[in-house]
């Protein structure tokens, strides 16, 4: 790091202390030339995530719009706003994890509905009906005979 007063550039820490949002690390800082002290802020840089949707055009990743659909597919069942953000936040975990800075928007539309499975195949099958927007009745029933075989 080099020093705002002199240039030098060697420095010793003297402390070291998370931000109040803890989204950065504020280090005090002592240069080893002129013996002043600044701070400086460390914090992870974030790489925006892309989402190609089906008509190949691209938006910034948003966590509530998987808030939202699962909302709307699990509206009057027995799934917990708790349940929806973790489903959420462990995809958004997942794909952050994955390095990558695009994502197709299949790959979590499947993701979610592999969650939703999970927790309840009503909902389930609502998110599946509007994702793979079924065309008639018996794609929907093909997708429930598909669930019941499984059980």
């Amino acid at each position: 790091m080099k020093c705002p007063f002199c240039g030098y550039l060697e420095s010793k820490v003297i402390d070291s202390r998370s931000t109040e949002e803890s989204n950065a690390i504020r280090r005090r800082r002592e240069c080893s030339k002129c013996n002043k002290r600044y701070t400086t802020y460390e914090k992870v840089e974030d790489i925006p995530l892309l989402v190609v949707k089906k008509n190949s055009t691209r938006e910034y990743f948003d966590k509530n719009k998987i808030i939202n659909g699962i909302l709307i597919a699990a509206q009057k069942r027995p799934v917990s706003r708790n349940q929806i953000e973790k489903i959420s936040e462990d995809i958004e975990k997942q794909l952050s994890n994955s390095m990558a800075t695009e994502v197709k928007s299949q790959e979590i539309g499947e993701m979610i509905m592999d969650r939703l499975k999970e927790i309840d195949e009503v909902s389930y099958v609502r998110f599946a009906s509007v994702y793979r927007q079924f065309k008639d009745i018996n794609t929907f029933m093909e997708e429930i005979e598909s669930l019941m075989k499984k059980k």
